[in-house]
């Protein structure tokens, strides 16, 4: 009698999952996410965003994390206090101390997450690289998402070169700063927390830039069509650059957003076809008060129908809200006398938020007056919206060179010798994009863009394909540690 065959036992294979850790600033979620979302649809991998933070959770944060498909999760690691801290600290340099101090948080949740899963990847931003001492220690792969422009990213791969051989400050220098495969760009227009050299954003930058040498590859949030120069001179080089966008949330949940939402989409339904300018300057730009009435003043001058939504204006910095609560004022306080009711009909003022995919994809829309955040810009192309450039801080003037000098569909008003962007070049720039012939120009050339992101997002377009290409690699990572 034969004897019965032994069972034999095998360790079992736990799944993959990739953890994603972006640094503060939703500017810095949202189109990590908008990739998290693509990589299940080509593998089986589960995907937890691990998220520092310097205070509770926002509403927005829980709100998009809590809308996600089950293959994608998130914990959120305990709160970092700051101390000793000057009070001028710089944003840039408060959202990279966020990401330090967080990784013995994020070195326990790795241990707790390895229980159930096998960790193949760590995936952070361009502020999160200090996060590369901890994948080191569980000999994970790890990789930069990169949100913005393959010109940004080229700067921050060059900027310790450049740290080295510039001695004066970027904005002082009489030639144009040649980034490789770059269209030059004046000292003035690099990125703001470059701008003083003596400064704690400075600092942060350039340790985070001297880091990304040592990614495994850096994914970026752009296409060939839209860059072809920096994104064809990084391919050469090293780290392996995967260009995956454009990369946009085109849906919002307008139930959800309050009766000013619905209300703004209904007025759009009532006007002309491709009749109205959309103002936004995001979820973090702030103007100053004579700014603000600057632009009023000039919207109601050039007699376009234009949507604004109007923040209360803070007269020091233009990032106000990034680690700061809203303001509580009504913005339309602070709108001159009798504004609303001259543009009565002709425009539609909303305070603080609107539907942006849904607003720029209505077909009455016929441009946007954007504060260049990366963001804004790619649904813009998506959407094929022609563009007025009004760049606030960031790497936004660096995007404004690219949609003008580079791409060319976009509209830059000039500063005025008050150092405000005065109504007269407001009105002029405007009607010059809704109406006039170099706005014709800049629609065709937007539409040309437009179809070329759709062909890359397509089902064998090159961007598709590098994302699979990627879940792929991710999900086989680390196998061999694995008993079989």
């Amino acid at each position: 009698m034969e004897a019965p065959k032994q069972e034999v036992l095998t360790a079992p294979e736990l799944p993959p999952m990739v953890l994603m850790l972006p640094s503060p600033g939703m500017g810095h979620l949202i189109p990590m996410i908008e990739f998290a979302k693509r990589i299940p649809l080509h593998q089986n991998l589960h995907i937890t965003f691990v998220l520092p933070n310097a205070g509770p959770p926002s509403k927005a944060q829980t709100t998009v994390l809590q809308s996600l498909p089950n293959s994608i999760s998130h914990t959120f690691l305990p709160p970092v206090t700051f101390t000793d801290l000057p009070p001028n600290t710089k944003t840039e340099t408060l959202i990279s101390l966020t990401v330090l101090l967080s990784l013995p948080s994020l070195r326990q949740t790795i241990h707790s997450l390895s229980v159930s899963h096998t960790i193949t990847t760590l995936l952070v931003d361009h502020f999160g690289t200090d996060a590369f001492d901890v994948a080191g220690e569980f000999n994970l792969p790890k990789y930069i998402f990169y949100p913005s422009t393959a010109m940004s990213l080229s700067l921050f791969l060059y900027l310790p070169r450049l740290d080295q051989e510039v001695h004066c400050e970027y904005r002082e220098l009489t030639e144009p700063v040649k980034i490789p495969g770059c269209i030059p760009v004046h000292g003035k227009d690099l990125l703001n927390p470059v701008q003083d050299r003596k400064n704690d954003a400075y600092r942060t930058v350039l340790r985070n830039a001297k880091r990304h040498s040592e990614a495994d590859g850096i994914i970026e949030n752009s296409f060939l069509e839209l860059e072809p120069g920096p994104i064809k001179e990084l391919q050469k080089g090293k780290p392996v650059l995967y260009p995956v966008g454009p990369l946009v949330n085109r849906e919002v949940e307008v139930a959800q957003a309050g009766p000013n939402c619905s209300e703004c989409l209904k007025w759009l339904d009532d006007q002309p076809d491709k009749s109205v300018l959309f103002v936004s300057f995001g979820s973090r730009g702030t103007l100053s008060s004579n700014q603000t009435i600057e632009l009023a003043l000039g919207l109601e001058k050039s007699e376009q129908r234009f949507l604004w939504v109007v923040r209360s204006p803070y007269d020091k910095v233009v990032n106000a809200s990034y680690f700061t609560a809203e303001s509580d004022s009504d913005p339309f306080d602070f709108l001159p006398n009798g504004f609303l009711e001259r543009t009565k009909g002709r425009g539609f003022v909303t305070s603080s938020w609107a539907p942006q995919p849904q607003v720029l994809a209505h077909g009455s829309t016929g441009g946007f007056l954007t504060h260049c955040g990366w963001n804004s810009v790619l649904e813009s192309i998506v959407n094929g919206m022609p563009l007025v450039v009004w760049p606030l801080y960031a790497e936004q003037r660096m995007n404004a060179v690219i949609l003008t000098e580079g791409v060319k569909v976009g509209l830059r008003p000039n500063v005025g010798e008050s150092g405000l962007i005065e109504r007269q070049e407001i009105a002029s720039v405007v009607k010059c994009l809704m109406e006039g012939e170099e706005g014709k120009k800049l629609r065709c050339k937007m539409k040309d863009l437009k179809e070329a992101a759709a062909k890359t997002l397509g089902e064998n377009g090159t961007s598709t394909n590098t994302i699979s290409k990627l879940a792929l690699k991710w999900s086989n990572s680390n196998k061999s540690n694995v008993t079989n």
